[in-house]
């Protein structure tokens, strides 16, 4: 046996479908939420489908922990039901002839019983546990569907997709309840979702997708902040994040202040949230400008010390540069006209102020 995190899940398979040639390694934490993020077609699903064991590879292995889920070499596969992952679908795929209580005892481990309780209030369904399938609504139906996943005492969870279909406001619902989720159990997530603004707002790790190919993996603030990775970013190059410590409320203004990592602080529209929580700041790039000094005299709130660690490369003709910053250990990207890139007189290395209005954060 080895020290191999429980958890920890390795994977690399091949699989052909038709014109389709998905080839895939990497390996995922064996905490917090990993996203799988591509166009349509990039192979999210399928990769998915290999992990859980609903497809088989052509060649390759997967491994969780110590234990072979998959290895075409030796002959090995585990079948779905015993390899303890939870999978929550699009589709919440409850039995449509038991009630919620039902739905959530079927499959449920003895070690779970105690939990039963914890996890119904956490996922704020109790009011729904005599209830039948067909009078819930999307959003309610997904997270019995979740609850039901996490009583199986999975030690992996895959979520392929779960807020498709859903309105504004019960896609927001269910997406604070999967990161009130994250946050609170000790399992890996493996998230399959297209759309950025999901992702984040409770990915930690990122996976990028193409053709069937892992283009890149990791951190995802890390990767947020890699200029070669924008072509295949798809709308999160829009964005940064930014990692804090709620201090203490404003409510005269409506305001929450924040101590980064660094010490320095952060001013932003009221969280609900308690001191000492820690919360993820998303910062759009637009909304990031530089300075050379502190300046006096003006609306922008949040004045951060950071030093400009990367230039991207000019896109011939194009009137903005993108800059990459460094706020103590963490990333933060901007975006300024070349003139006043060029005016600034600005360079990798160089010490400036980061101005950003408390408006224009969001938090998860």
């Amino acid at each position: 046996m080895t020290d191999e995190p429980a958890n920890a899940l390795h994977i690399d398979v091949r699989k052909r479908q038709g014109d389709f040639d998905l080839a895939a390694t990497l390996s995922v934490p064996a905490r917090g939420v990993t996203a799988l993020f591509g166009a349509s077609g990039s192979g999210k699903t399928s990769l998915l489908r290999l992990i859980a064991g609903l497809d088989l590879p052509d060649e390759g292995a997967i491994t969780l922990g110590d234990e072979t889920l998959t290895d075409t070499a030796r002959g090995v596969t585990v079948p779905p039901h015993r390899r303890r992952l939870g999978v929550v679908f699009q589709e919440a795929r409850l039995f449509p002839h038991y009630r919620v209580r039902g739905n959530l005892a079927y499959g449920m481990r003895p070690a779970a019983r105690g939990r039963f309780d914890s996890l119904v209030e956490m996922l704020g369904i109790g009011h729904l546990l005599e209830r039948f399938p067909a009078t819930l609504s999307g959003g309610e139906a997904r997270r019995v569907a979740i609850g039901r996943a996490l009583l199986s005492e999975p030690r992996v969870l895959l979520m392929d997709e779960p807020l498709t279909g859903l309105d504004g406001a019960r896609k927001q619902e269910l997406l604070n309840y999967i990161a009130r989720l994250a946050r609170d159990i000790d399992i890996p997530i493996v998230y399959v979702s297209h759309d950025p603004d999901e992702l984040t707002a409770i990915a930690d790790h990122l996976v990028l997708l193409d053709a069937g190919r892992v283009i890149a993996h990791g951190a995802l603030d890390s990767m947020l902040a890699r200029f070669e990775l924008t072509a295949h970013l798809g709308g999160f190059d829009a964005v940064s994040l930014l990692g804090a410590t709620l201090e203490c409320h404003e409510p005269q203004y409506a305001l929450s202040h924040l101590r980064l990592d660094d010490g320095q602080r952060l001013t932003v529209p009221a969280l609900d949230a308690a001191p000492g929580e820690r919360r993820r700041l998303r910062v759009p790039v637009r909304d990031v400008a530089l300075a050379l000094a502190t300046p006096q005299g003006t609306s922008y709130r949040n004045h951060l010390t950071a030093t400009i660690e990367g230039v991207a490369d000019p896109v011939p003709g194009a009137a903005s540069v993108e800059l990459r910053l460094r706020v103590g250990s963490q990333f933060l990207r901007a975006r300024l006209t070349r003139k006043s890139f060029d005016e600034l007189g600005l360079r990798e290395g160089m010490t400036v102020v980061a101005l950003i209005r408390s408006v224009a954060f969001a938090a998860s």
